[in-house]
């Protein structure tokens, strides 16, 4: 039923469920289900005017579902849409690193982001463990529901090609190692808001670097010896083992890990 002159339009945004109002002073015409409107008695200007208003209306309604992961400190938001065009993933871990993406540049202005990672059709945002996700999650929200509504690129410069993609001159062992990460190893840390990183091969190591909820994870020696490797060495016997490939930062960290391992096995 369409209703005229002055009302009021409740809209429901986010998962807040957060009402938004909208006062129309002009005639306009609109229906109760806003993704039906009538347009046949409206003016020109009310036209642009419905133009100008709906838009923000449909993008604040987007529905971003959040997931844990095995890190405390990385939460995977997924918008529904998809986030990295070519399928690839892409990770920052400092606003001047973020300089080439709008969106993670603009979820590093958020108190206590510490790194973003793009996934296929997720977003992995990580934090400081002094920050609590309730205080965070709105802000996220925000930026990622302006980001899109923009029609921005999600980078700006172009992506370097996938590390598992198979080159002319790639040996046939290294071929099967890409292809098995690609295909086995890489969907299931994804679904953890992670990704692998293929480094490398030399005298039968595997050189592999964990990325975006799995970087900083405790969990993430396990997950390559007991996983990765074990999966490696039983379809390609050319390989006899992995080597985690650290960041400085992350090399301390794993120093740590170790040190509290031997406390706790005495």
């Amino acid at each position: 039923m369409a209703f005229h002159n002055r009302q009021l339009l409740t809209r429901l945004k986010t998962n807040a469920l957060e009402a938004l109002w909208l006062t129309i002073t002009n005639k306009v015409c609109f229906s109760t289900d806003i993704s039906t409107f009538d347009f046949r008695d409206c003016h020109v200007s009310d036209t642009l005017l419905i133009s100008y208003l709906i838009k923000p209306i449909i993008v604040r309604t987007m529905f971003i579902q959040t997931e844990t992961t095995p890190n405390q400190d990385s939460l995977k938001f997924i918008p529904g849409v998809q986030v990295m065009q070519s399928g690839g993933t892409a990770e920052f871990l400092s606003i001047r690193e973020a300089m080439t993406s709008p969106l993670a540049k603009k979820l590093f202005t958020i108190e206590g982001v510490t790194g973003v990672f793009f996934g296929p059709d997720f977003i992995t945002v990580s934090k400081d463990t002094d920050t609590p996700w309730p205080i965070m999650k709105p802000d996220i929200y925000a930026n990622i529901m302006d980001f899109f509504a923009s029609g921005q690129p999600i980078l700006t410069e172009e992506q370097p090609p996938s590390d598992t993609a198979i080159l002319p001159d790639d040996p046939e062992v290294v071929q099967m190692i890409k292809e098995l990460l690609d295909t086995h190893v890489r969907p299931a840390i994804q679904e953890d808001g992670g990704d692998i990183e293929y480094r490398g091969f030399e005298n039968g190591i595997v050189k592999l670097k964990l990325r975006g909820s799995c970087r900083t994870c405790d969990s993430s020696v396990v997950t390559l010896r007991n996983g990765i490797e074990s999966m490696l060495m039983h379809y390609i016997p050319d390989v006899t083992g992995i080597e985690q490939v650290l960041d400085a930062e992350e090399e301390i960290s794993q120093k740590e890990f170790e040190k509290l391992e031997k406390k706790l096995s005495v």
